[in-house]
């Protein structure tokens, strides 16, 4: 069982009675959360079925709603059962975890990609961070944190097979970089059969002046050159249609009357200034704050290309389904 692709929805629902069930599997260390216990218990709707590993009976997906039926008195509760593993339910789990309902805390969801990378060492980066909901950079970390240098080749989330080794790959995507800046991570990637995140690191070691490839960060003997997507001119003409997108979106009511919706565009607002008032700001930043600031602006730089990622992957399902 591949437990990235098992079509929940499509599994029949059955009634089980609570005493057979198991909690153990739940990556949820701090266990049931009372409030939303009683949310659930105050819930004037028919709540979900939960997910049972059905070889040992674990629940997978459902906890709090089986905290809840037990409350309540009741002795049956309505599930769907999968098949597999023990860690492919966890993987199961951890994914329904990071969907739904009570979110997985930061530290869960790092600990449970720990957990993966041991049960499921061959998958990629990526993969491992589409099913915990951390980045691909901390999946990196957490695996060399942990010694794990890896098999020759590692399975990616769209299932292909991809060797570790890349440092050939990673060249030649420094070469399609330095020859067309304009190229988005995923363009790069498709071409040169790397992950876009690989494609990320690439371009950063580029824009720093080090080496495409990881050999210790050594530094090109050519002087550092900034990579440009574009002119300056070019760039005020790009922000001013930024900026026309973002009017349409603050009238998008799907956007506007949500809290979520204006949480993000009070946020894309912030970064959606013209070149003139971001040179004001570089100006502006004192110097012995330069490299502190900039950690900050990679930082979020980060958060924010993984958020795209996201939305891009997101897209590229339903387009699929």
């Amino acid at each position: 069982m591949d437990p990235t692709r098992v079509d929940i929805l499509a599994l029949p629902v059955v009634e089980i009675e609570l005493s057979r069930l198991s909690s153990v599997c739940s990556p949820r260390t701090s266990g049931e959360d009372p409030e939303h216990v009683e949310t659930l218990l105050s819930a004037e709707w028919e709540l979900p079925p939960i997910l049972v590993h059905r070889p040992t009976m674990q629940v997978v997906d459902g906890l709090h709603r089986l905290k809840a039926a037990r409350v309540r008195g009741d002795t049956k509760i309505r599930a769907r059962f999968i098949e597999g593993t023990e860690s492919d339910a966890f993987v199961l789990a951890v994914e329904a975890n990071i969907r739904h309902g009570l979110p997985l805390s930061l530290a869960d969801r790092k600990r449970a990609a720990v957990q993966i990378i041991g049960t499921h060492p061959q998958w990629s980066d990526r993969r491992v961070a589409s099913a915990t909901g951390i980045s691909a950079g901390t999946v990196a970390d957490l695996r060399r944190r942990g010694g794990e240098n890896g098999n020759e080749a590692r399975i990616g989330r769209d299932g292909r097979i991809r060797p570790v080794d890349s440092s050939e790959r990673r060249k030649l995507a420094a070469e399609l970089i330095r020859n067309d800046p304009g190229l988005s991570l995923r363009q790069v990637a498709k071409q040169v059969g790397i992950s876009p995140e690989t494609v990320r690191d690439v371009r950063g070691r580029l824009e720093r002046g080090e080496s495409p490839t990881p050999d210790g960060a050594r530094r090109l003997r050519t002087k550092p050159h900034p990579l440009s997507l574009t002119e300056p001119d070019l760039g005020h003409a790009v922000d001013r249609e930024r900026l026309a997108v973002l009017e349409r979106l603050k009238a998008d009511p799907t956007l506007r009357l949500s809290e979520v919706g204006r949480i993000l565009l009070r946020m894309l607002s912030m970064h959606s200034i013209d070149g003139q008032e971001w040179e004001r700001i570089v100006r502006g930043v004192p110097p012995h704050l330069y490299g502190v600031v900039a950690g900050f602006a990679r930082d979020h730089a980060r958060v924010w290309a993984g958020f795209a990622d996201h939305l891009e992957n997101r897209a590229t399902d339903l387009a699929a389904g």
